[in-house]
């Protein structure tokens, strides 16, 4: 549409991951699936310093595009869900959907849903955070994760390879006993 911005990015965002192994910045192989890449839309703001899944950058399985204002994605959003605060909560019957992640503080990460409000909201409830966060401007919302474990635990409950996914988070030791999870091959890096 004009005057609509397109994202641009290497790689075929939509592609599923379907090949018979997908390979991961650590030289190890996830197993094969049957859902679209996981799509991670990061405010321009972002401090990368503290952002929790830069250290994933080079993953297979994860496509990050430079968020811009009234952006529009080269995919069909419609086999997507987007994590949010609100929303159903994420479960099993979402397995086949792909993963939309708007990667920015809480205040940004509000204004960025209006241009995704179309993709349907998946929640995580009753979990915890170990990020240590504060916000001398904006108050966290309650329940509120870090990007990082949002992105474990929507891993977790679709059944998703989560291997890795927390080797380089700082607290990820902290945030599975905070949640009673054990899981080692996260952490494996």
């Amino acid at each position: 549409m004009p005057g609509q911005d397109v994202a641009r990015s290497e790689g075929k965002p939509g592609e599923h991951m379907g090949s018979s192994q997908t390979e991961v910045s650590s030289g190890l192989a996830l197993p094969s699936s049957d859902y679209p890449r996981t799509i991670v839309v990061v405010h321009p703001r972002e401090n990368r310093r503290k952002c929790t899944l830069t250290p994933l950058r080079a993953r297979s399985d994860l496509w990050f595009v430079r968020y811009r204002p009234g952006m529009q994605l080269p995919v069909d959003l419609s086999l997507y869900i987007r994590l949010s605060v609100d929303g159903p909560e994420l479960s099993a019957a979402d397995a086949e959907k792909g993963i939309l992640l708007l990667d920015a503080t809480w205040r940004y990460a509000q204004r960025m849903e209006r241009d995704f409000a179309g993709v349907p909201p998946r929640s995580l409830r009753g979990y915890r955070t170990a990020y240590p966060r504060e916000s001398r401007l904006f108050q966290d919302p309650p329940g509120g994760l870090a990007s990082v474990e949002a992105l474990y635990l929507a891993y977790r409950i679709l059944g998703r390879p989560t291997q890795g996914l927390l080797a380089s988070y700082r607290w990820a030791r902290e945030f599975l006993a905070a949640n009673g999870i054990t899981d080692e091959e996260a952490l494996e890096g």
